[in-house]
């Protein structure tokens, strides 16, 4: 029996991870191939440069039609042979090895070569860089087709450049038109699109002046077009390569013509539209992508490609370009029906839908606004018109309270001369009742009677002014007058409590404009509270000051050395209902602000020094007419001095 030689454990576990790891290793080495062995290739083949816009959108429409189709995610490839440019044999040859080792290295599972130069390299080509692969042939003239009738396994995607169509279109846009020239380029790509449009475009050159702009210098080429008439047609095919044989982009030398022309631009090549030409019978590019994406589709599920359809058209129509149709004037009904109208400007409704919309609502609010302002107005004015009638009434209130205040001193003054009438009277009659009757004395006793009369009914119309209800006429008033006049009514309340008067009057003071029944009552509000203000206070000292400001106003000082105003209700004082008055009702020096107020002046407070209050208002100078010597008339102050300073009048009316 045989004798089995055991490893170690240790030696067996090291073993065992070794080949683990090189296993792991080989395992991950092969991973990105795996993972890429399950998705496929599709390889497009452009014939000309990457420049070209038509295979731009004709790959970009592709890729998003095959994945709206499925979800699988593919390889996709693009090599450009660039056969316009360089056309030589040698470039052939050599393109055609570098596809032929790319495609044996990484085989297509699908080839979709794009361009009518795609053609004939493709039926030379075919076997040698990708045998027996399926073809979809795109972007490629449906006259062309059959120049690749010898292609097996291969579909084609093809397009109608339809210049009889596309002409049609401009005679109806252009009924006026009768000259046609046509644009072509120089290279051998470019006269075999010139050939074919001249053969398609023969029969319907009767009644044109025809003329082909072909092979022409680039810069020559725009200044022909330039001195066009306006009753031309132009009708754009393409330009890889100029008269001076230097390489041109088509779309880009499209652009050019149309913006140099001095008539309008038509083309059949939907890579043109929206460079500058009015239009064309047309399909796009991305429509072509979309019809090659639903052949690869079919190709990729396992359908065998001889039971595709072998030749797809998308759906052509008339485009226009609305921003050339204004250029040139062209109406939009002109249009075939059915024409598709692109690059329109949005109208105002369009482009500014939120802002028209936010404007008209604002507008809306607007109006709802205004219209709620002129209803409050009118309830601000009713409101307005009841509250001076109730402050007109507050302010009868307020000078029937102060009325109520003065009783005893109106009682005094007309008191006075009916007991100075009654007892002048009783003398004269007892001069006239003697044997001897004293005719002189009874003359002097009833000259004093007449004083005392008009002593009294100076006293009745100066209360009725003063406590009567106020016209609210304003007219040039003299201040120092209303001053006086509220002296002469409070002058027994100063002499019963006491209270020293110190009138200092300017006597040049300006006239203002005013009420004189209101700022009387302002005058005797603020002198009736500086004479409560000191019943309980020595001495008693009311000072009253009249003057001219520096800002073209008269002020009023009126100074009490009462109990003063505690400094925290200084900002109060003349607000309604603020009283500091046991029994006061706190509207007297509210009324007295509105006053000044309504006169366009101002009214303050401030502390007395040593003790006491001063009450200030100010009023702007009346600038009217000049001022008057003497707007004043006889006071209750002037009568103060006893009878006997009745005027000399009352002698005359008595003889």
């Amino acid at each position: 029996m045989k004798a089995f030689h055991c490893l170690p454990l240790r030696g067996l576990r090291v073993t065992i991870i070794l080949h683990v790891f090189v296993v792991a290793l080989s395992t991950w080495g092969s991973w990105p191939a795996a993972a890429e062995e399950h998705r496929r290739r599709i390889y497009f083949l452009e014939s000309l440069a990457p420049t070209q816009p038509a295979a731009t959108r004709t790959i970009d429409g592709f890729e998003k039609r095959l994945s709206e189709r499925t979800s699988e995610k593919f390889e996709i490839f693009i090599d450009y042979m660039d056969l316009g440019r360089f056309p030589s044999q040698a470039h052939i040859e050599s393109t055609v090895h570098y596809l032929a080792q790319k495609y044996a290295e990484a085989p297509p599972d699908v080839l979709i070569p794009l361009g009518r130069a795609a053609i004939p390299f493709m039926i030379k080509y075919r076997t040698v860089i990708a045998p027996g692969v399926p073809v979809i042939i795109a972007d490629v003239p449906a006259r062309a087709v059959a120049d690749g009738k010898a292609l097996a396994d291969t579909v084609w995607v093809a397009t109608e450049y339809n210049f009889a169509k596309t002409l049609e279109l401009a005679r109806r846009l252009q009924p006026e038109a009768r000259n046609l020239v046509f644009i072509a380029g120089a290279s051998e790509y470019d006269r075999l699109w010139l050939n074919d449009a001249r053969d398609e475009l023969r029969p319907y050159l009767n009644g044109y002046m025809t003329k082909y702009l072909a092979g022409l210098r680039y810069d020559e080429m725009l200044r022909e077009v330039s001195k066009l008439s306006p009753d031309t047609i132009v009708l754009m095919s393409l330009v890889f390569v100029d008269g001076d044989g230097l390489p041109q982009t088509p779309p880009d030398v499209a652009a050019a013509v149309a913006n140099a022309a001095a008539a309008p631009v038509y083309s059949p090549l939907s890579s043109f539209f929206g460079r500058g030409i009015v239009g064309g019978y047309m399909d796009s590019f991305e429509a072509h992508g979309v019809a090659a994406a639903d052949l690869a589709y079919e190709i990729l599920s396992g359908k065998p490609i001889a039971e595709l359809p072998h030749q797809t058209e998308p759906l052509h129509r008339y485009k226009a370009d609305a921003r050339e149709l204004a250029r040139w004037g062209i109406s939009e009904s002109r249009l075939p029906p059915g024409s598709e109208i692109l690059f329109r400007e949005p109208s105002a409704w369009e482009q500014y839908k939120a802002q028209i919309l936010a404007i008209t609502a604002a507008i809306l609010a607007q109006a709802f606004l205004i219209a709620w302002l002129l209803h409050e107005r009118q309830y601000r004015r009713r409101a307005e018109r009841t509250a001076r009638e109730t402050f007109s009434e507050l302010e009868q209130m307020n000078r029937m309270a102060t009325a109520g205040e003065l009783s005893a001193a109106i009682t005094h003054e007309i008191k006075q001369p009916i007991t100075g009438i009654v007892t002048m009277a009783n003398a004269a009659l007892r001069w006239i009742s003697r044997e001897n009757p004293d005719i002189g004395r009874a003359r002097e006793a009833m000259n004093k009677v007449v004083a005392a009369g008009h002593h009294a009914s100076d006293v009745i119309t100066n209360v009725r002014g003063l406590f009567g209800k106020d016209t609210q006429k304003k007219v040039p008033t003299d201040i120092n007058k209303l001053i006086r006049t509220v002296l002469g009514l409070v002058h027994i309340d100063l002499r019963k409590h006491g209270i020293e008067s110190q009138v200092n009057l300017s006597e040049q003071l300006p006239p203002i404009i005013g009420n004189e029944v209101q700022l009387q009552q302002v005058i005797l509000n603020l002198v009736m509270n500086a004479i409560e203000s000191m019943h309980l206070v020595q001495p008693r000292m009311l000072s009253i000051k009249s003057e001219t400001t520096g800002h073209d106003s008269v002020c009023v000082s009126i100074a009490d050395t009462g109990s003063g105003i505690d400094v925290a209700n200084l900002s109060r004082i003349f607000k309604p209902m603020f009283t500091t008055k046991a029994r006061g009702m706190g509207m007297g020096l509210s009324i007295c602000k509105s006053i000044i107020e309504a006169h366009n002046g101002r009214i303050w407070a401030s502390i007395n020094a040593p003790r006491g209050s001063i009450f200030h208002f100010e009023l702007p100078m009346y600038r009217g007419g000049e001022r008057k010597s003497d707007l004043g008339c006889p006071t209750l102050a002037a009568h103060n001095d006893g009878l006997a300073s009745a005027p000399s009048l009352a002698d005359e009316s008595v003889e």
